[in-house]
């Protein structure tokens, strides 16, 4: 007889996929059934949404140990360059092949955008940092209200004035229109590829974090002379967090583009609140705790809905359930309850044992 045990980090990542799964399971038969609300129906591809850009917070938040304000920026260059294509495109390919591509456009162009601005402001630390990567959110909004991009059979026409000063020809359409945005993207997304999309980030990140080049990053985090000192290469693992977490920002920007008509990038849409409500999912479900940041992104969201109609308490109740959020997760009486009850329900549960012949 031998006895087979899962890791604790086997387990950790298990509970998290199966959590994840249960859920989609439970929202399909809600679904078949019919007792899932319009308004709830509308909020299930932005529940991926934020759970997607929570967990991807969190690889520089909680694992590199960077603080980041401008996850909107890269969730908004990820938006619109996969809008961008996925207008220009429609109808010269199949639908799916053409949402595929857009994915891996803005995963790219994300990512790139990542090491750009990873290369220079990765040498800052704290507040310094937080504020450059606020401003970079708040550029890339900016620029993107100033852009004007037309297409003719003369081809794109660019201009930062107005769609006139593009001199389209008769038969010419303007893509991005300025402050008005992309109108009329494919509407290629919903709650099924939104739950891939999550499975495929907690693979990715759940594999990183457990890699070598996790424990790396997690080195740099609690101390980076120590690490510098036994030949960690700072500036590479560090650009590697970095751009692997605004590549998938630029996924949920995807997602958040084709599941609305029109796309503007608007402050409530890009802005540094929505960089700020993202590292609240962070910091409430706990920094570096990926399942954490699924719970509270889920719990966050839906909560300001499900209270819509106590108008006079709503907000009194969400403030009381963040406060109860941050009690559960950052009180020592808390963590050491959790991990008791970790212990005594999950630990007997991962193990079998297997007869060897």
């Amino acid at each position: 007889m031998k006895k087979i045990k899962m890791t604790k980090t086997a387990k950790n990542n298990f509970i998290t996929y199966l959590i994840v799964l249960v859920v989609y399971i439970a929202v399909q038969i809600l679904l078949a059934t019919g007792n899932i609300s319009s308004l709830m129906k509308g909020l299930l591809v932005p529940l991926c949404i934020y759970v997607m850009l929570a967990v991807s917070l969190n690889l520089t938040v909680g694992i590199l140990g960077e603080l980041s304000l401008g996850h909107a920026g890269f969730m908004c260059v990820g938006a619109f360059a996969s809008a961008f294509f996925s207008k220009c495109t429609d109808g010269a390919m199949p639908d799916g092949l053409r949402f595929f591509i857009a994915l891996l456009i803005g995963a790219a162009v994300a990512g790139v955008f990542g090491i750009l601005i990873g290369i220079p402001v990765l040498r800052l630390k704290g507040d310094y940092l937080a504020i450059v990567t606020l401003a970079f959110g708040e550029i890339i909004k900016n620029l993107v209200n100033v852009l004007y991009i037309g297409k003719d059979k003369n081809g794109f026409h660019f201009s930062m004035k107005d769609s006139i000063s593009l001199h389209l020809g008769e038969e010419g359409q303007v893509i991005v229109n300025g402050a008005q945005g992309i109108t009329g993207t494919p509407h290629d997304a919903n709650f099924t590829i939104g739950i891939i999309l999550i499975f495929i980030s907690l693979i990715v990140i759940l594999n990183l974090i457990n890699s070598r080049d996790g424990r790396a990053i997690m080195s740099i985090r609690d101390n980076r002379i120590a690490a510098e000192s036994i030949g960690i290469n700072i500036t590479k693992y560090k650009l590697m967090a970095f751009s692997i977490s605004a590549s998938i920002a630029g996924v949920a920007g995807v997602l958040y583009a084709h599941n609305l008509s029109t796309l503007t990038a608007l402050p409530k849409n890009f802005g540094y609140n929505m960089s700020i409500m993202i590292l609240v999912f962070v910091v409430l479900g706990g920094i570096g705790n990926i399942r954490g940041s699924i719970i509270s992104a889920v719990i966050l969201t839906l909560l300001p809905e499900l209270l819509r109609g106590l108008s006079d308490y709503r907000m009194l109740i969400y403030a009381i359930v963040l406060i109860a959020m941050m009690l559960f997760n950052w009180s020592p009486k808390a963590i050491e309850w959790k991990e008791r009850l970790r212990e005594k329900y999950f630990s007997k549960h991962f193990s079998k044992k297997k007869e060897v012949k």
